[in-house]
C-alpha cells in the first residue's frame, strides 16, 4: 500500500504531533453544596498541588476508554458517562510539552464516589494546568444544564422527590439562580410526574412526591 503524502509531499509522520490528554470534572452536590473531585498532581516539585483527574492517551485508545480508565485509576470511580467539553490547547498549558486536553465532565450522586476526595467548589484553591478554567467551564455548563429542566443528571439517585429537594438540589447547583419559589415550580412541575404519594416523617402537611418524565430519564 503506497504511503499517503499530501499536497507538499509529506507523509503525516513528517508533523510534529502533540501528547493528547483527557481531564475530568465530575460534580456532586454534598450538604447542599456543588463539589468537585480532586485529586494530588503527581509531578515532582508539585508540593501538594491539586488538579482534575486525568491521564495521557494510550496508543489503540479511544477518549472514552481514557476517561474511564483516568476515574478508575485516580478516583476510584467506575461505571460514569462523562461528556466532552472542549479541548484545551494552549501552548504554554503544561510544563512538560506540547499537551492537547480533552476536557470531560460528569455529575453524579455523591454515595456513588465512594471515597473520592470532593472538595466545594467555592473553596477550591490552585489547581495545576489550566484545571482551574475547565472546572469554570464544567461549571458553567451543568448550570445551563439545571436552568430550565429538573434534575437532567440525576443527582437525585433516581428516587422520588418532593419539589423543595429539587429546589434546593438546584440552588446548590446555581446559589445565583433568579426567581423564587413559585417561579422554579411554575417551570418545573409541568416537566414532572406525580407519583400519587406523599412524603413521610416531615413536619407539617406533608408534600407531594414527584419523579421526571420518562422523557428525561
Amino acid at each position: 500500500m503506497t504511503s499517503y503524502r499530501d499536497s507538499s509531499g509529506r507523509a503525516l509522520t513528517d508533523y510534529p504531533r502533540p501528547s493528547v490528554a483527557v481531564d475530568t470534572a465530575v460534580l456532586s452536590v454534598v450538604d447542599s453544596a456543588l463539589c468537585v473531585v480532586l485529586v494530588a498532581d503527581g509531578r515532582d516539585g508539585a508540593n501538594g498541588t491539586m488538579r482534575l483527574p486525568g491521564t495521557f492517551l494510550h496508543a489503540g485508545e479511544v477518549l472514552a476508554g481514557a476517561v474511564r480508565r483516568s476515574l478508575a485509576d485516580k478516583a476510584g470511580v467506575s461505571g460514569l458517562t462523562p461528556v466532552q467539553l472542549r479541548v484545551f490547547d494552549a501552548l504554554d498549558r503544561d510544563s512538560r510539552g506540547w499537551v492537547l486536553s480533552v476536557a470531560h465532565l460528569v455529575a453524579v450522586p455523591a454515595p456513588l464516589l465512594g471515597s473520592a476526595a470532593l472538595v466545594p467548589v467555592p473553596e477550591v484553591g490552585p489547581l495545576a494546568y489550566d484545571h482551574a478554567s475547565i472546572l469554570e467551564l464544567a461549571v458553567a455548563r451543568l448550570r445551563a444544564d439545571y436552568a430550565e429542566h429538573p434534575d437532567p443528571w440525576g443527582l437525585l439517585g433516581g428516587r422520588p422527590f418532593t419539589l423543595l429537594e429539587l429546589e434546593r438540589l438546584h440552588r446548590a447547583i446555581d446559589p445565583a439562580r433568579p426567581g423564587g419559589k413559585d417561579t422554579f415550580r411554575r417551570l418545573m412541575e409541568p416537566q414532572l410526574v406525580d407519583t400519587g404519594d406523599l412524603a413521610q416523617g416531615t413536619v407539617g402537611k406533608p408534600a407531594r412526591l414527584f419523579t421526571r418524565s420518562r422523557g428525561d430519564l
